[in-house]
């Protein structure tokens, strides 16, 4: 993972807001990577209006200064194939009666069949020209008096621009920030977004905050399974109102 990011971090542009990589080791075995030192902030949660808005359009010049990608990556429905079947993985266990589906939301289990197939359709949606972040959240944001600057990039890929501002909308939500679509509907990056591609995207990214909070905690991360499903549910909730289904 730190020999992707090396390989990433070196490859952005100065437009780019990141701290910059200033030196990378790899001697086969370790690997270590220097950036530069930011005197900055992760941005407060509850969400702040004014930090809010400043992220928001750091994800517009982020998406115009990433496309095309100055980098060749993997696709992102390449290196996401497995982990954004979700909700295919839920419906199967459920027809199955190997998994009793406890957590699922009503609505979900009620239309996992629908779900399911929509799902389906995210890879051949995402695709795009943008290098993506796709990890975007607070923590992973550093605000400075006159900056906007984006850290941890090993899970960069290739896709559709509009996926960086669905993808962080989740977490905006969960830590008490508007609903993902009173921004994207609204926002440059979303308001033109081809709205059956988004919505296969959606379900991808909420089947997977909802699969993976049902799963045991990993090994020192014993908060992450409801981190993941705080996301879930405003993710589901959007999804629902997209969808319009019962």
């Amino acid at each position: 993972m730190h020999r992707r990011e090396a390989r990433i971090a070196a490859a952005l542009p100065a437009s780019v807001g990141t701290p910059r990589l200033l030196w990378s080791h790899d001697d086969g075995e370790w690997v270590a990577l220097v950036f530069e030192d930011v005197d900055g902030s992760t941005p407060v949660t509850p969400w702040r209006p004014q930090e809010l808005t400043r992220v928001l359009d750091a994800v517009t010049q982020l998406v115009e200064s990433l496309t095309p990608s100055p980098i060749a990556v993997e696709t992102i429905a390449e290196r996401l194939h497995e982990p954004l079947q979700g909700w295919r993985m839920l419906h199967s266990a459920g027809r199955a009666k190997s998994d009793d589906l406890a957590g699922v939301p009503d609505w979900a289990r009620r239309n996992l069949a629908r779900l399911s197939a929509l799902e389906s359709e995210w890879e051949a949606a995402s695709a795009g020209a943008t290098l993506l972040h796709f990890d975007l959240r607070a923590d992973n944001i550093l605000l400075t008096a006159d900056r906007v600057l984006v850290v941890d990039w090993p899970h960069a890929s290739l896709g559709a621009g509009w996926m960086e501002l669905l993808q962080i909308l989740p977490s905006i939500a969960m830590q008490g920030g508007p609903k993902p679509w009173e921004i994207f509907d609204s926002h440059p990056l979303g308001r033109n977004a081809p709205e059956r591609k988004v919505s296969a995207v959606l379900a991808a990214v909420a089947g997977y905050f909802i699969r993976q909070s049902r799963l045991p905690a990993p090994p020192g991360l014993p908060t992450l399974r409801a981190f993941q499903r705080d996301q879930g549910i405003p993710a589901v909730e959007w999804l629902m109102r997209r969808t319009g289904w019962p």
